[in-house]
């Protein structure tokens, strides 16, 4: 008889797919789902990138490449790097993997060690746990409520620190909540962590092009920090990407190495295709992109102001990203007569349900009195959502 390993219980599957594999369900049922729940840029890869692609494959470009990734993109990911955040990171100190989340992978796996300590803000994307209990880890959550705009506060952070503390986990521009951290506010975080030099720092910057707010931060640009620092990016979000599935880490030398060495084993290099198309997106132009995340700003705009207006729903205007954090605690409890929402869970099947709107509840990313409303959609599917969603609601009594 077939017995699987334990280490599978300590994953489950993220609920972003499960609420997708739903929405899914539904439409072969012929039910008209509009499907807020995944965050993905509805947007196709821009032609110059496909191009590049195409002219790839001429040339004959289709074998294996370095397990690190090929020169030409490691050096196009150094050159943006500090043409566009002013920060040094030589080749030889980057990697280029199968999408952002194999990166973050192979930095926790290279980095923790069975009953060490990481350290994660909630709300956060899912697979940072994930990836943390799938190491041994063990994990302190750090919750930042809506009334915080969901960010840490430097004295949060340093009463959590310990001796076993060891890797601290967090993303700017935030997915779920589009929080963006300032330059001030990650200057005191960065002083926090100059008093516990034990503490690695894994930065998930993977929205950085989707911000709204201003030029984009890093907490890499504080010196002090530099030698311990990790951070997470890739092509997917910024550049329409997401099948190419190309994602990168920039950090130390020794963990660049160790992360090329874990990699080899498991997928060895991503798609040399995709890599050749790659250098394209971050050395030609970026007014796609611009482009993109101005249309993402006024979805941003119309989705912020529907929820605005519905009675019991808490909502801040997210920074970056392209999803809404609404807290809906005031329906819990309420019923349509029907079915009654007893939390955050039974709220998104409601909607999705009644509703026909896919969403994601909060407890998934680490707040149970929230739900995740991707816009990464049309303005007209955006309109019909929020009608539905503000009717399904308005029946809860």
């Amino acid at each position: 008889m077939l017995q699987l390993a334990s280490r599978l219980n300590l994953i489950s599957e993220p609920q972003t797919i499960k609420m997708a594999k739903l929405a899914r369900e539904l439409r072969s049922q012929g039910i008209e789902i509009i499907d807020l729940s995944l965050g993905e840029p509805d947007f196709v890869t821009p032609e110059h990138i496909c191009q590049a692609a195409t002219e790839a494959m001429k040339m004959g470009y289709t074998k294996y490449t370095p397990v690190a990734g090929i020169p030409e993109l490691r050096q196009a990911i150094s050159a943006k790097l500090k043409r566009d955040n002013q920060l040094d990171y030589a080749p030889d100190q980057i990697i280029v993997s199968t999408g952002a989340k194999q990166s973050l992978a192979n930095a926790i796996l290279c980095l923790i060690n069975p009953g060490d300590e990481v350290l994660i803000p909630t709300p956060y994307w899912v697979t940072y746990a994930a990836l943390s209990s799938l190491a041994e880890a063990e994990i302190k959550y750090l919750p930042c409520g809506i009334e915080s705009n969901f960010k840490l506060r430097p004295e949060q952070l340093e009463a959590a620190i310990t001796p076993a503390t060891r890797l601290f986990i967090f993303s700017s521009p935030c997915n779920p909540t589009g929080s963006v951290y300032t330059r001030e506010e990650l200057a005191a975080l960065a002083a926090v962590f100059e008093r516990h030099p034990h503490v690695s720092i894994l930065s998930d910057e993977i929205y950085e092009y989707i911000n709204y707010s201003g030029s984009h931060q890093s907490i890499a640009q504080f010196e002090q920090l530099k030698d311990r620092t990790i951070i997470v990016n890739g092509m997917s979000k910024g550049f329409a990407m997401t099948g190419w599935r190309i994602g990168y880490l920039a950090g130390p030398k020794e963990l660049v190495q160790s992360c090329e060495k874990l990699q080899a084993q498991f997928t060895s290099a991503t798609c040399s295709i995709a890599q050749h198309a790659s250098v394209a997106a971050l050395t030609q132009s970026l007014e796609p992109t611009k482009k993109m995340t101005e249309a993402f700003k006024a979805r941003r705009d119309y989705v912020y102001q529907a929820l605005s207006e519905v009675p019991g729903v808490s909502v801040r205007l997210p920074e970056g990203a392209f999803y809404l954090f609404p807290d809906m605690r005031y329906f819990f409890g309420k019923t349509d007569g029907e079915t009654v929402i007893t939390d955050d869970e039974s709220l998104s099947m409601y909607l999705l349900h009644k509703a026909h709107v896919s969403t994601v509840n909060g407890a998934a990313f680490g707040d149970p009195n929230c739900i995740r409303i991707s816009f990464a959609t049309s303005i007209e599917q955006l309109k019909e959502a929020m009608r539905r969603m503000a009717e399904a609601l308005s029946r809860l009594k």
